[in-house]
């Protein structure tokens, strides 16, 4: 599957995580950074105003167009289409990825530009055209960055590179792509700057995501703070853009409470360094701008959740700010979640997208505190979608059976006074192997991994029923 991060287990992948100690503290600087932006160009900027009030227009705005997707992707796709562009829907990643590859066939396209695009890594588009002979460049220098290092994987959606520091960086363009400077910030971006320069003016073919689409023009909307988007649609004759099919707006109305929603809710900015808006009507006489432009539009499993209760996963707006609050994607990273989306919202998508036989487990690296909900700049409710999440992995008996075993035994237990005495009782003399120091320290079962990480309060003799009944006989 495309969107799958290597083929590691689950709690593989999250020991990695926790092993990594320059990317647990490059995460927690990361989010600390990010939200503390966030809050400035939200909460305590005064010319924003209300900014729950621009949270409920999100909302509204994400919620109708959802409501009547079938109709502003017509519009979309016909306004597009009677503008000169090519529209292609694409039921899977697989067929994106063939209309995709017979576009650069018939070009005979070699060299390909990409901007930044999460859509087009979960298809795996970059080894789809390699599959057809064409060199892929990445030009978002984050993307860059790990395309250089042997195809790494983005460890979050707005900042791919966040797992590596300078001096690895440093170091991957000198075995890589021949660098001799060092790990000054300013070096590194400048030496990126040159390799791309001639990339940009060789490429056959740009590629694009799509963080919206105007339906009433047929118009695309790339928000991003480096200008080789700008490039990248400019320079080569052909022009693709990738767009997951619930990613546009009604109307330019709209696009620009969602352009301020996600400007200060991604990087804390109060607009994005560019906001570039495609048509695909071309003079002829042009020679800065495409001469053939094609959108794909996706849905690759987005209409399972249509009609559903995880319907509203679908306003994501890929601002990143549940990942940026999140405890657990903090200590255990990008990579841990198996995904090319992260943290709650790659929680609650990753499932919806790839099945629960993928990722349900996911759902559960939450804490469910409910941060991700509150920050989601268009209301998703979702530490309620990874209980419900939660709630479908058992009911198709996706559990282990140890696991419904012990849950079961769990309940019957809790639910009988009697044997959840015996059980109060017999905890002490149960669990005294495994304490240590008034500390359970390596519990059997499922508190081994709990207590691989952390130290459980060993249960004493005296309980708070025994006790409350010697309390009411004093009393008495």
């Amino acid at each position: 599957m495309p969107m799958k991060i290597g083929e590691k287990s689950f709690f593989d992948r999250v020991d990695d995580g926790l092993q990594d100690d320059f990317m647990r503290n490059a995460m927690a600087s990361a989010q600390d950074r990010l939200r503390d932006k966030k809050l400035d160009a939200t909460e305590r900027d005064e010319q924003i105003g209300d900014w729950e009030q621009w949270r409920s227009a999100g909302e509204e705005i994400r919620s109708h167009t959802l409501e009547n997707l079938d109709y502003y992707l017509d519009q979309l796709s016909e306004n597009f289409a009677e503008l000169g562009g090519h529209v292609y829907f694409a039921k899977t990643a697989e067929d994106a990825n063939h209309y995709i590859q017979e576009v650069a066939k018939k070009k005979n396209a070699k060299n390909v530009t990409k901007s930044k695009s999460m859509v087009t890594e979960e298809i795996g588009l970059n080894e789809a055209l390699e599959e057809v002979g064409c060199r892929v460049h990445e030009t978002d220098l984050a993307e860059y960055i790990l395309q250089v290092d042997d195809k790494d994987r983005p460890s979050h959606i707005v900042v791919p590179s966040l797992h590596k520091n300078k001096e690895q960086i440093r170091d991957t363009f000198q075995t890589k792509v021949g660098y001799t400077g060092t790990e000054e910030p300013r070096e590194l971006t400048a030496f990126a700057r040159s390799q791309l320069r001639e990339v940009f003016m060789e490429a056959d073919i740009g590629v694009t995501g799509c963080n919206f689409a105007v339906a009433e023009s047929g118009s695309i909307s790339l928000a991003t703070n480096e200008g080789n988007a700008n490039m990248v649609t400019t320079y080569p004759d052909t022009q693709i853009t990738v767009m997951g099919m619930e990613r546009l707006v009604p109307t330019w109305e709209e696009l620009d409470v969602l352009i301020n929603l996600l400007s200060r809710s991604a990087v804390g900015q109060k607009i994005t360094t560019y906001v570039t808006n495609l048509t695909p009507r071309v003079e002829e006489e042009c020679v800065d701008a495409p001469k053939e432009f094609h959108l794909v539009i996706l849905d690759a499993g987005r209409s399972n959740a249509l009609g559903t209760e995880f319907q509203s996963a679908l306003h994501c707006i890929r601002c990143a700010a549940c990942v940026n609050v999140c405890p657990v994607y903090r200590h255990i990273g990008g990579h841990a979640y198996g995904s090319i989306y992260q943290g709650p919202i790659g929680a609650v998508l990753s499932p919806i997208l790839g099945g629960y036989e993928e990722y349900g487990e996911l759902p559960f690296a939450s804490s469910l505190c409910a941060a991700c909900t509150e920050a989601c700049p268009v209301k998703i409710p979702l530490h309620e979608q990874l209980i419900k999440h939660r709630e479908n992995y058992v009911n198709q008996s996706m559990a282990k059976t140890s696991e419904k075993v012990a849950m079961k035994a769990f309940g019957i237990g809790a639910s009988t006074p009697s044997l959840f005495q015996i059980a109060v009782k017999g905890a002490p003399t149960f669990l005294k192997p495994f304490v240590k120091d008034g500390k359970v320290t390596k519990g059997p079962g499922p508190m081994k991994p709990w207590t691989a990480i952390r130290e459980f309060p060993a249960p004493g003799k005296d309980n708070f029923r025994s006790w409350f009944k010697k309390h009411q006989k004093g009393r008495r």
